[in-house]
């Protein structure tokens, strides 16, 4: 596991175009682009929070990072959580240490509070995040319409 770099960026969309065109677990529709992805990699380092990368045999097979919750100031210790993995390595455990990794790392940062949202159903990311101690504290009802159907999201919550 490490931090992710510019370089990184084909791989990683290799990973979440998959979810935009086969799930509804990303609200995207269209793939991602390289270059698009090297900025937003970027974007989550300038504010001072990690992108991680998890590597098996030299290809990245998951990532995690962390955004600002949201713009205002005093939202400045609440980041929201990401993670994506590789369909070949779900239930591997890669998911878990990736997380963990994260949480401690924005631990290290001084957040506060870790905030996943969850597309709805996506029964294995509810319990990745409820096994690391993250709690449902909300869920909104058909926010989302992607493949012709309405999509709840919830989120969950941990304090750091």
């Amino acid at each position: 596991m490490r931090n992710a770099v510019a370089v990184d960026a084909e791989a990683i969309c290799q990973i979440y175009n998959h979810y935009i065109l086969n799930s509804i677990i990303t609200f995207e529709e269209t793939p991602v682009s390289p270059a698009d992805m090297t900025a937003r990699i970027a974007e989550v380092e300038s504010g001072s929070l990690p992108w991680l990368v998890e590597e098996v045999n030299g290809s990245i097979v998951g990532y995690a990072y962390a955004s600002k919750w949201k713009a205002r100031a005093a939202y400045r210790y609440a980041a929201e959580t990401v993670i994506y993995l590789a369909p070949n390595v779900c239930r591997t455990g890669v998911g878990t240490r990736l997380y963990q990794e994260l949480d401690r790392q924005l631990k290290e940062r001084e957040m506060h509070v870790a905030i996943g949202g969850v597309a709805l159903p996506n029964d294995a990311s509810v319990r990745l995040h409820e096994k690391l101690g993250y709690r449902k504290v909300a869920e909104f009802d058909e926010v989302g319409f992607k493949f012709n159907k309405w999509i709840n999201v919830g989120y969950w919550e941990m304090k750091l």
